[in-house]
């Protein structure tokens, strides 16, 4: 895959007013064919078949040998048939990103989604996705030195080139390489729980989230790092905030937390973090309670005061908007499930 020399420049990225819910899969189909990247492939091997009661299934053209980047092969377990008993699909990258493909790929990728079984690609697999005719009318996105061909190529589809990733519920796609990481662990964390995404990433040594960027819908809050701060003022009140998040916090108090006036810390915050300070606390808080909810039998007006939402009245729909559900039902989905 070539790569455009100079990087894009950062931008600011709309805050998600919810994020869309997943069916807990209970067999996953990864899709392979000649010139898949073999990078993709592996980091959907990392991540689901470490999630005990979820079936992983290597799918791929009457499961003859397929080529895939880097000059490896591998012989699918299954022919193409098995995906459409599969719950979630995912279509890893290719390094060809404007080839033309299978016929047969297409058209089962098409028969799944009318199942209305879930879809989703890392960095350019979204172009196997747009040829079989699935994105049109969706916003997506794909590695950013491949965004300008995505469009160019399928005008009708909303490509996104500053997130991380992004889906609807149905579809998912990510940008590129580590952004693949991202969306897996995002995805087993809204079928399966916070507590399964964090053992996800914590076996394969990364974070559960990234911050920067997308605001993005995985995991618990970063917690504080002992030296956060010492270079970085804004990572610094970051910081701070996270190990206090009861308290009453205003952009003034976070400006003052980080030794700058009002005006220029939200200014720096948003180029930064690519939201605002007050939206970016309410993301937190309602993660720390995601995280309460989960782990712990506090009550729910307990867990409202320790997040700083003041009381369950107040957590409620802050909760219901950003999940869809309310926190007490989030509970009883969610809690105990790894």
């Amino acid at each position: 895959m070539s790569a455009a020399p100079v990087a894009p420049a950062p931008v600011r990225i709309p805050e998600p007013e919810a994020v869309p819910a997943l069916r807990a899969p209970r067999t996953v189909g990864c899709l392979l064919f000649d010139g898949v990247r073999a990078f993709d492939y592996a980091v959907i091997g990392e991540v689901w078949s470490r999630l005990a009661g979820v079936e992983l299934r290597v799918c791929g053209p009457s499961a003859a040998r397929v080529r895939l980047g880097g000059g490896l092969e591998r012989v699918p377990d299954h022919g193409l048939d098995a995906l459409l008993e599969c719950d979630l699909i995912l279509v890893p990258g290719v390094e060809e990103p404007l080839a033309a493909r299978d016929p047969a790929v297409l058209e089962v990728l098409r028969a799944a989604h009318g199942r209305g079984v879930a879809l989703a690609s890392l960095c350019a697999g979204a172009f196997v996705l747009a040829e079989a005719g699935l994105l049109e009318g969706r916003t997506v996105t794909t590695h950013w030195s491949l965004t300008g061909r995505l469009a160019a190529r399928y005008p009708g589809v909303d490509v996104r080139p500053e997130v991380l990733f992004t889906g609807d519920g149905e579809i998912w796609t990510s940008a590129g390489v580590a952004a693949g990481i991202d969306l897996c662990l995002h995805l087993v964390r809204a079928a399966h729980g916070q507590r399964a995404a964090a053992a996800v990433a914590r076996a394969m040594v990364t974070a559960p989230f990234r911050p920067g960027g997308q605001a993005q819908f995985i995991p618990s809050p970063v917690p504080p790092e002992p030296d956060a701060g010492r270079d970085d003022p804004l990572a610094g009140a970051r910081a701070v905030v996270l190990g206090a998040l009861g308290d009453p916090w205003t952009v003034r108090r976070m400006a003052d937390a980080a030794l700058m006036s009002e005006r220029t810390f939200a200014r720096r915050f948003a180029e930064a973090c690519g939201t605002t300070p007050l939206r970016w606390l309410l993301e937190q808080r309602v993660l720390a309670a995601q995280q309460l909810l989960e782990e712990t039998d506090l009550p729910v007006e307990e867990v409202a005061t320790r997040c700083g939402f003041g009381s369950a009245v107040s957590l409620r729909p802050a909760f219901v908007r950003r999940l869809g559900l309310s926190p007490r039902a989030y509970r009883q989905t969610f809690r105990g499930t790894a």
